[in-house]
């Protein structure tokens, strides 16, 4: 089924609104057009697009409620999610959190829609795949990579007047490239929602590169580095903190933001001063929708941290109501300040230290201080006197991205990712940090 227009939506979405007999009723419709490439051995294994459009209908008598989901638009169809809500929700106990739909909302729109990536055909797909294929065959390298395009729109109503509408394009790439006897290996990853801001070749090139420098790896002691991160080995680590800024874990003593004895720390510095993090739904770079599809509510600009200070958390509306808060929709984006500098800069002025390409297989240990354990991998190097000497084997570290924001010495250019552990789009820079806990080494490449 096609993506649907905003107005083809609404008359669903008003439909499904005068079906409904409850007290209150939401409509959610999302449609998505995903086209796709993977590649290993240096050959394409797979490629196919995906097509699907889906409905959630909740209803709700008094606290309890119901919610049905269909892919079917007929009127039988639409009528029968409806009553099949209701249906569920007299059966439903009440939720003591309940919380009536929102009232009428203003929704800034946002650039998230981009012609040219929802334009992204199969001769686009494999030539991203041939730039990867051709340049490590003429390395003598293998490669193996998956490339993701997407073109998808959202649509939000309920019985107080709420509608919102709007059409959004992404596209993801990773590549990983080896040596053919397995002793070196490089990797990259982009992620942009402008197809015009994406070059196949360049990303390749990268894998390329870690690849046939990461051969021969020396073994570094184990211990506390100055460390260069590159926006992909900051991501994952910074995800897992940020997905602790929740109001209620913080006030219910489950987070490293808890202070002892009851309450949160928002407001104190936990950061070094060069820590600015926002979210802003209307980002250039990685905008977002301008609503929370949870809870419908409208999206902000909104300080995170601000000099290294906690300036704001996330309030649920239950958690805002009784805490007396206002509540506003949730983040889809978290964007770190940096510099400037690329990470040839960070290297240039590091008299000793390890370039970090990529952090996996991360671990919680300890949510109270968001401490991790993890993998290097995919390209780990020495740096001497302002130069990269040789590579390393990859490490096993345990480190809290609390701490290591703290011993920040340097920030470089952001890059655009989407975070693994996160449900952000991402605006993250390079980084040199000091004190960095590699605890052993990894054979692994």
């Amino acid at each position: 089924m096609k993506n649907l227009s905003q107005d083809e939506a609404k008359r669903i979405c008003d439909k499904v609104l005068s079906l409904s007999k409850g007290d209150q009723c939401e409509v959610n419709i999302t449609g998505s057009r995903k086209g796709n490439i993977r590649y290993a051995r240096n050959a394409v294994s797979t490629a196919g697009l995906i097509e699907d459009t889906q409905m959630t209908v909740s209803v709700a008598f008094g606290k309890k409620q119901g919610i049905a989901s269909i892919n079917e638009f007929d009127d039988k169809s639409l009528e029968k999610a409806v009553r099949r809500a209701e249906d569920l929700a007299r059966l439903a106990p009440e939720n003591p959190e309940f919380m009536s739909t929102p009232t009428k909302q203003e929704y800034k729109a946002s650039q998230t829609f981009f012609q040219k990536t929802a334009d992204i055909d199969p001769e686009f797909r494999a030539q991203v795949a041939a730039y990867s294929i051709e340049n490590s065959k003429k390395n003598k390298l293998v490669a193996a990579g998956f490339f993701t395009d997407t073109s998808q729109f959202t649509t939000i109503a309920n019985s107080n007047g709420v509608f919102g509408y709007q059409q959004d394009t992404g596209l993801d790439f990773t590549v990983t490239v080896r040596t053919e006897d397995g002793r070196g290996s490089g990797w990259v990853k982009r992620s942009v929602g402008d197809v015009s801001k994406f070059d196949a070749r360049e990303a390749s090139n990268v894998a390329i590169e870690k690849a046939l420098k990461s051969v021969d790896a020396k073994a570094l002691e184990p211990g506390r580095y100055t460390v260069i991160l590159e926006p992909a080995a900051t991501s994952d680590l910074l995800g897992y903190m940020f997905n602790g800024f929740d109001a209620r874990q913080a006030d219910e003593g489950r987070s490293f933001l808890s202070k002892k004895g009851g309450g949160n720390r928002l407001g104190e510095k936990l950061f070094d001063e060069q820590v600015n993090v926002w979210a802003d739904p209307w980002d250039k770079d990685v905008a977002v929708l301008p609503w929370d599809s949870q809870n419908m509510l409208a999206r902000e600009r909104m300080d995170i941290i601000k000099g290294g200070k906690i300036a704001n958390l996330d309030y649920s509306r239950f958690w805002a109501q009784k805490q007396g808060k206002r509540a506003v929709g949730s983040p889809g984006n978290i964007i770190m300040a940096g510099t400037n500098k690329s990470t040839q800069e960070l290297i240039a002025n590091t008299k000793k230290g390890v370039l970090v390409t990529r952090t996996w297989y991360i671990r919680m240990v300890d949510p109270q201080s968001v401490l991790l354990t993890g993998l290097t991998r995919d390209g780990t190097f020495y740096i001497e006197n302002g130069k990269i000497k040789h590579p390393i084997k990859n490490f096993r570290f345990n480190e809290s991205p609390v701490t290591m924001l703290n011993n920040i010495e340097e920030l470089g250019r952001p890059e655009i990712l989407a975070g693994d552990e996160s449900q952000y789009q991402l605006l993250i820079p390079a980084m040199r940090v000091r004190d960095f806990n590699f605890t052993s080494l990894s054979d692994a490449v």
